[in-house]
């Protein structure tokens, strides 16, 4: 029985988790989570997983009476909170389902206790990853991505010989303007944004998957996760979202994983730490699944993707800033403050303002802090 801490609990990550966690009982035991705005959830939660006993929020205010309501439960608060929770849980496995740059301390801090981490929050890996790295390297913990596309490398790359491999090719819906043409995305608005043509996520990662940032972030992810150089990690358009990435050989023979559009796949593959397990997912027979489409990638009209691939190869705090404006643009995209194709420019031009530091854990909250700042005062607020 594997004990579970879900950061993230009330995210869509972290419901379709606790949907995996239920459905193995014999495997898993939820003992403690942490909520973001949404403090209803947490009786649902309680009720339905009663050996929780630690529970963070994100609002302290909220904790006195929470404790009333709940008064065996022990709470923590805010951003420190999620560290704190970390330190003090005794688990197995630490699902880290946040968004944001809120993901990287309570992931830092869970591999300095030799945790294994089942990781959907990229932004860990984007800011941090050659710290994480080190870490790994020592014997801090593992790590297991929660990510459709890296789940799938990886399977990929444990049916191959390294030397064989030529590439590795991450697919790519293209998001909800996949599309449109540049003078009709000058127009769009964030409900626009929010229809992703295959999958159901939460609002942040739509964005980012309309300007598709998030490919330029599961670049700098598969970079740091797999050792690949960043000229044999490519990007393929595929509308359907059923190859949810392909490794290349030598001899221009391909392997891929095909399945549903279900991100309980890779929870499920995270939980098990690399152990298949499908029952989880309903599947339809190869020949529903098909046909499918796919498209060679414009970088032109991604231009995210190359801001992602500039700030790796500059390494550092590049990638701090990049995650840290990238957060604010979209934020401020949602809240109709920024037109759409602004989100890229703005990035941009904040990525060559910023000094570049060594990547150490102060270097990076610092620039994070840093380019916030300054960023909100590019956008007047």
């Amino acid at each position: 029985m594997k004990r579970i801490l879900l950061l993230g609990a009330s995210g869509s990550i972290g419901q379709q988790t606790l949907d995996v966690i239920s459905s193995y009982p014999n495997d898993f035991s939820l003992v403690a989570f942490s909520v973001g705005e949404k403090v209803d959830v947490i009786s649902k939660i309680l009720r339905i997983h009663p050996e929780v006993k630690h529970v963070c929020i994100k609002h302290k205010e909220y904790i006195d009476i929470l404790k009333k309501q709940f008064p065996k439960i022990a709470f923590f608060g805010g951003d420190k909170g999620l560290v704190k929770i970390i330190r003090k849980v005794d688990c197995d496995l630490v699902v880290n389902a946040l968004v944001g740059f809120a993901g990287f301390p309570p992931t830092i801090a869970a591999l300095k206790k030799k945790r294994t981490i089942c990781l959907a929050n990229k932004e860990s890996l984007v800011v941090g990853g050659e710290i994480i790295n080190k870490l790994l390297k020592k014997g801090f913990g593992k790590i297991f991505p929660i990510d459709s596309e890296h789940v799938a490398i990886a399977k990929c790359l444990s049916h191959t010989e390294r030397s064989q491999i030529d590439k590795i090719i991450l697919t790519a819906s293209g998001g909800a303007f996949r599309d449109l043409t540049e003078e009709e995305m000058a127009h769009v608005t964030p409900q626009d944004a929010l229809k992703h043509p295959t999958w159901q996520m939460g609002a942040k990662i739509t964005i980012d998957s309309a300007t598709m940032m998030n490919k330029g972030f599961e670049i700098i992810e598969a970079y740091y996760l797999f050792g690949f150089s960043l000229d044999r990690i490519e990007v393929l358009m595929h509308d359907e979202s059923y190859v949810h990435s392909l490794v290349k050989l030598k001899n221009n023979s391909y392997l891929a994983e095909v399945s549903k559009p279900d991100m309980r796949t890779p929870i499920t593959y995270a939980l098990f730490e690399g152990k298949n397990q499908y029952e989880v997912v309903s599947a339809k027979t190869i020949e529903l699944l098909g046909p499918y489409h796919f498209h060679q990638f414009v970088s032109e009209k991604y231009p995210c993707v190359s801001l992602a691939k500039e700030a790796l190869v500059k390494g550092g705090t590049a990638l701090s800033v990049l995650n840290a404006s990238n957060e604010v643009a979209v934020s401020a995209f949602l809240e109709n403050r920024l037109p759409f194709l602004m989100i890229s420019e703005i990035i941009e031009k904040e990525i060559n303002y910023v000094k570049v530091r060594k990547q150490t854990i102060r270097n990076v909250i610092q620039a994070d802090k840093k380019t916030r700042l300054h960023f909100r005062k590019v956008l007047g607020n």
